[in-house]
């Protein structure tokens, strides 16, 4: 009776939260990137992250984003991030899938390189209250010399 009660709550948790990928509405979506799950085919180590996204949503479902952050390697390799995209919300249930292109600098030991980026992502934005999500994804990033596969978590504040 009680995992009945709880699909219960789950559900009518996942129908309210459609407010918040209504048109007009903003979040804000600090992240930890990393988390020694992913691959870089350049410096062959796992990192560590820190990732910043905010935007508003244009239409319902469909959000414009503003990117930052910064990722701290192994070897001596620090990324800095800057970058635009869009994130698209599925059915009302938090489900999502988005792309960014974005502009990559990398302090080596030896020298620093800017490149362009592309990313992808796909996860899922859990409510934890009408306002706060907890929302864990799966990424992919490319550029010229560079490819990284990983996860991450975060937090999303819905206003």
């Amino acid at each position: 009776m009680r995992r009945l009660a709880l699909i219960v709550c789950l559900l009518i948790g996942t129908v309210a939260a459609h407010a918040q990928f209504e048109k007009g509405k903003w979040f804000v979506n600090p992240s930890v990137t990393g988390l020694n799950f992913s691959y870089n085919t350049e410096t062959d180590k796992a990192h560590f992250g820190l990732e910043v996204k905010g935007g508003a949503f244009l239409i319902d479902n469909v959000a414009l984003l503003l990117d930052a952050g910064a990722t701290w390697q192994g070897g001596g390799t620090d990324v800095y991030t800057l970058g635009v995209g869009g994130r698209y919300y599925f059915n009302k249930i938090g489900v999502f899938l988005g792309a960014d292109v974005n502009l990559n600098r990398y302090n080596w030991d030896g020298g620093d390189k800017t490149r362009f980026g592309f990313g992808m992502e796909g996860g899922y934005a859990f409510f934890l209250s009408r306002t706060v999500t907890i929302e864990p994804a799966v990424y992919w990033d490319i550029n010229k010399d560079r490819s990284e596969f990983g996860l991450k978590v975060g937090f999303g504040f819905y206003f």
